[in-house]
């Protein structure tokens, strides 16, 4: 388990600390990517998700620890990596404690020899070109298969 302190605040790698509640109500209810999400994927991404990143105001694991962050990412720790679901409750926003999260993911000893890291956003291009994140080179080398809407029945 990694564990990273600063002042009231802690970020910490062990899935036995995650607060399943809190990530699935900010998935399901506030993030435009996974809005519907139901609780069952939320586990299964979980459980099988390389690392996973809890943010906590105080010292995770002890009495009046609440996480108020998350992010995973899914690799092989050798040639790919993808960064997801990464967010901090919007209570505990424009503290920096994205940029720490960030800061400890890039820097994380199982992902800085990764040849290539990914993610996708709307909004935060801001955030990620500082460690890195840039458009995609030749982007038509890249394909997807998106399916719509695949949380409503």
């Amino acid at each position: 388990m990694d564990l990273w302190r600063n002042k009231e605040f802690s970020i910490c790698t062990n899935k036995d600390y995650l607060d399943i509640n809190v990530i699935h109500s900010y998935l399901s209810e506030e993030a435009y990517w996974s809005k519907g999400i139901p609780m069952e994927n939320v586990k299964k991404s979980i459980k099988n998700s390389s690392l996973c990143f809890g943010v906590y105001k105080g010292e995770v694991g002890q009495e009046g620890s609440v996480q108020i962050g998350f992010a995973r990412v899914i690799s092989d720790f050798s040639s790919f990596a993808y960064l997801c679901d990464v967010f901090i409750l919007p209570n505990f926003q424009k503290q920096g404690l994205a940029k720490w999260l960030m800061d400890i993911m890039i820097n994380h000893q199982e992902l800085t020899s990764v040849r290539r890291f990914m993610l996708a956003t709307k909004d935060a291009h801001s955030l990620y070109v500082k460690y890195g994140f840039e458009p995609i080179n030749n982007p038509e080398f890249f394909m997807q298969l998106v399916r719509k809407q695949p949380y409503q029945e």
